[in-house]
């Protein structure tokens, strides 16, 4: 919202020697984003005069249209004579008032203006544009023509208000009120201590049986409708200067002058208007939701097919108007420019219509517009007659036109808003005794009407539809009394509270893949489904169902997530297709699953003066989706680059299974790897995880090389491989922290042995097998080769060489002992896979 300094001090008498930056610093502390202060006419220095073109003389024999002009300036010049100048502009004739720039002056940017000889005249300085003064769009391309009864010689820096201060405000979501003139003007006599001179305090008529009919069908959409009807509008009616000024100021290109009285007014009080050609409208306005297969073409010449919760403005022919958000082209206002066919007889809207109807409209239309920002965000109810009245006022005082006696005005029955507190809760959220007085106080400032004494019943102002409950209530006062007032205390907390063993897992885990090399690249929740097929899943895998967003940020991810890989193989795709190659990428986080159907429930509120019980945080997590936490890496390239050190080599399966195994040390689970088959990755290069829980095999996870069809439908680099994990599993079959090892005084004696299987024997058998066999004695376990050779070894055959490293706690090892240990495991290997020595 842009705010001109000139335009707020109509309503509040703010000190001469304020300037825009002192506006804004108050502001800030008030609450409201101020993010800059633009200085309008910074540098500009005269003369700048109005002119009127006395003769013009087409100069020939250049590449484009030149003309040679006598402007009279009056005695703005020092002499009386006309001032003669060149320029290439078309768009004025003989006679106009222009504004004319003289030797000496300045216009923004450092632009210095002197006599100067071109095109074989001299120019003594310029005829201007709007784009030359840093006027923004005025809806013409090329020469400022200023109305006729303009004086010549006249300053035209004061006339067209070129210099002034215009403070930008990011205005949150809750505060609509913020989206005019009037309710910064409020904020800023606040914050002075200074009264306002509301804007919409008029004297507006009370409705009555003459005025134009309408019909609201749909009040829960509409629930105020106010209409007025001004005629005989004068077709030679422009908008003055000044309105034109304030409209450019606050960003808004001038059009026509009824046009640009409902958009002064929507920008002054913050209520939006549209104003239709009596003419072009048929029989009754009505109100109500679009019927299937209409369409509307808007005033941006789109046709516009129509959502069956699309809230529109009809007459006898159908739509005429997007409620809330444009209007239709069949009952445009016309171009002043037609003098015969300009409008003369006008309707007025000033209506209120529930914030979520128009948001999604404007959303499902991609159609955002300064009508549909204010309503999406709360626009005040009460001001909509006021609004009808200010527009009406205009119209006859700056067209000419006559007000009708009829007033149309629909409402739905509602009561103001109350909420009820206590008069310390200030006081207990903030931590700081304002004191009742005070709150009272800051209260009735914002336009609240307080009654009570230690227990406040406070109606919140129609302008504040976000004034909801005491929380709300207690916010305005802090920050009224200043954000920058409260004291800096650090919380008393409870002794025997700390991170869970949850969030402690979750942070080892992910300092143990940071610590292999892994790059944390944390992910939005949001999801397409379309992702599901080209991760290969089948039709009934339960990852499919999702729990959809109401209002999602992005109409192609919909949903939230059940597995963390869409959003690390994006990151994964999008580093690739940047140059970086050789990529180790991991996140630790939610996945989102449904809970069966009837189960879910409406979530309600948590208290903020304490910590919720455990009875309240069970309660609210009832009614929440799963929401298991998981851990995903994704890899690509180099796993190990090659140097003077030696060879690199890719990354492959086997890193991603030990990625796995890492993740599982970390939780204290002993992880059982076996061959597995699942959705994205390659079915002879996929590991399952299996873990034991409540006395049965429980699948934790996968890991393993990506399927050549993954790969190639979303985008990734070759042999690209992934793992995820159920990190809530693991913490549950977990023994807790993991145990620092114990170091041993006595030494190891270790046993190499290499078994011939059957090719397709798991490693993870033959590694179970020989540590169940080889006892208490054996330390540690490791696969340190692998190899086939039908020559040698057999067909269908591999060799799996382990060392086996056995020691006691009590004593040196003796060689018998070892061997007896080893041989055991052997045979027991033997026995359950089939394995022997190889000779």
């Amino acid at each position: 919202m842009r705010v001109p300094l000139s335009w707020l001090r109509e309503y509040v008498d703010l000190p001469a020697t304020e300037t825009g930056r002192d506006v804004q610093a108050k502001l800030v502390s008030a609450g409201l984003e101020v993010e800059t202060v633009e200085q309008l006419g910074d540098g500009l220095k005269g003369p700048l005069v109005v002119g009127q073109v006395l003769t013009i003389e087409e100069l020939e024999g250049f590449k484009k249209p030149i003309r040679f002009c006598t402007v009279d300036v009056a005695t703005a010049n020092g002499t009386g004579e006309p001032q003669e100048i060149v320029c290439g502009a078309r768009n004025f004739a003989v006679g106009d008032k222009v504004v004319v720039v003289l030797p000496g002056a300045v216009l923004p940017g450092g632009f210095a203006i002197a006599a100067r000889k071109t095109y074989g005249k001299t120019s003594h300085g310029m005829i201007c544009s709007s784009d030359e003064l840093g006027m923004g769009d005025d809806g013409t391309k090329g020469i400022i023509v200023l109305p006729p009864e303009t004086e010549v010689g006249k300053d035209a820096i004061e006339l067209l208000e070129l210099i002034d201060e215009v403070l930008d405000i990011a205005v949150t979501a809750n505060r609509g009120d913020c989206l005019s003139i009037r309710g910064v003007a409020r904020e800023a006599a606040i914050g002075y201590g200074l009264p306002l001179r509301d804007p919409a305090l008029l004297d507006v008529p009370g409705p009555n049986a003459f005025g134009y009919p309408v019909q609201v069908s749909d009040p829960f959409g509409c629930d105020r409708f106010t209409a007025r009807t001004v005629t005989g509008l004068s077709p030679e009616a422009r908008s003055p200067i000044w309105l034109k000024r304030r409209l450019q100021k606050v960003g808004m290109r001038p059009i026509s002058l009824a046009v640009d009285i409902t958009n002064y007014v929507m920008m002054e009080l913050g209520q939006p208007l549209h104003a239709y050609d009596r003419s072009l409208v048929q029989g009754t306005v009505g109100v109500r939701r679009a019927g299937e297969g209409e369409k509307l073409v808007t005033l941006d010449g789109v046709e516009r097919e129509l959502h069956a919760e699309d809230l529109v403005i009809t007459d006898e022919r159908g739509p005429i108007g997007l409620a809330g958000v444009m209007g239709g082209a069949n009952t445009e206002i016309a171009d002043h420019t037609d003098v015969d066919n300009s409008t003369t007889d006008v309707v007025i809207e000033a209506a209120h219509f529930d914030a979520v109807s128009i948001a999604r409209t404007a959303r499902r239309h991609k159609l955002s517009s300064e009508a549909s920002r204010r309503f999406e965000r709360g626009v005040d109810p009460a001001a909509a007659a006021a609004a009808a009245q200010r527009t009406v006022d205009l119209l006859v005082l700056l067209a000419g036109g006559t007000a009708d006696a009829g007033v149309t005005e629909v409402l739905a029955p509602s009561a103001p808003h109350t909420v009820t507190a206590p008069a310390d809760h200030p006081d207990k959220v903030a931590g700081v005794v304002y004191g009742r007085e005070t709150v009272v106080r800051r209260l009735q400032e914002i336009g609240c009407d307080v009654y009570g004494q230690d227990e406040l019943i406070v109606t919140v102002p129609s302008w504040r539809p976000d004034l909801v409950e005491a929380n709300d209530l207690a916010e305005e006062v802090i920050r009224l009394e200043g954000y920058e007032n409260l004291p800096s205390t650090l919380p008393k907390l409870p002794s025997g509270r700390g991170l869970t063993h949850r969030q402690r897992l979750h942070r080892r885990v992910g300092r143990a893949l940071a610590g292999a090399g892994y790059v944390e690249a944390p992910n939005y929740p949001f999801i397409g489904e379309g992702v599901f097929d080209q991760l290969g899943l089948a039709a009934d895998d339960p990852a499919r169902r999702v729990v959809r967003l109401t209002n999602p940020l992005n109409d192609e991810e919909p949903a939230l997530r059940t597995s963390l890989l869409p959003g690390l193989l994006g990151a994964l795709r999008r580093n690739d297709g940047r140059g970086g190659h050789d990529l180790a990428l991991f996140e630790t986080g939610l996945v989102f699953h449904p809970r069966e159907e009837g189960s879910a429930g409406v979530a309600g509120h948590l208290p903020v003066d304490r910590r919720p019980t455990d009875e309240e945080i069970a309660a609210l997590d009832a009614v929440l989706p799963e929401q298991p936490r998981h851990a995903a890496v994704v890899l690509a390239g180099a796993r190990e680059q090659a140097g003077w050190w030696g060879k690199g080599r890719p990354a492959d399966w086997a890193d991603a299974v030990e990625a796995a195994r890492a993740v599982a040390r970390e939780a204290g689970a002993e992880l059982v790897v076996r061959q597995g088959q699942y959705g994205p990755w390659h079915p002879g290069r996929c590991a399952e995880f299996v873990v034991v829980l409540d006395g049965s095999e429980t699948v934790v996870g996968h890991a393993g090389e990506l399927h050549p069809r993954v790969v190639k439908a979303l985008g990734l680099p070759a042999r690209t491989s992934a793992m995820e994990l159920n990190l809530d599993v693991l913490e549950a079959v977990g023994d807790g922290t993991p145990q620092a090892p114990s170091i041993s005084t006595f030494p190891v004696a270790t046993q190499d042995v290499a078994l011939v299987v059957d090719k397709f024997v798991p490693h993870a058998e033959v590694e179970a097998a020989l540590r169940e066999g080889a006892g208490g004695l054996l330390e540690a376990i490791r696969l340190f080769d692998v190899y086939v050779n039908d020559e040698q070894l057999g067909d269908g055959k591999k060799s799996l060489a382990y060392a086996l490293r056995f020691r006691a706690s009590d004593r040196t090892l003796t060689v018998d002992e070892a061997s007896t240990a080893r041989d055991a495991a052997v045979a027991l290997a033997g026995e359950r896979t089939g394995a022997v020595l190889r000779g």
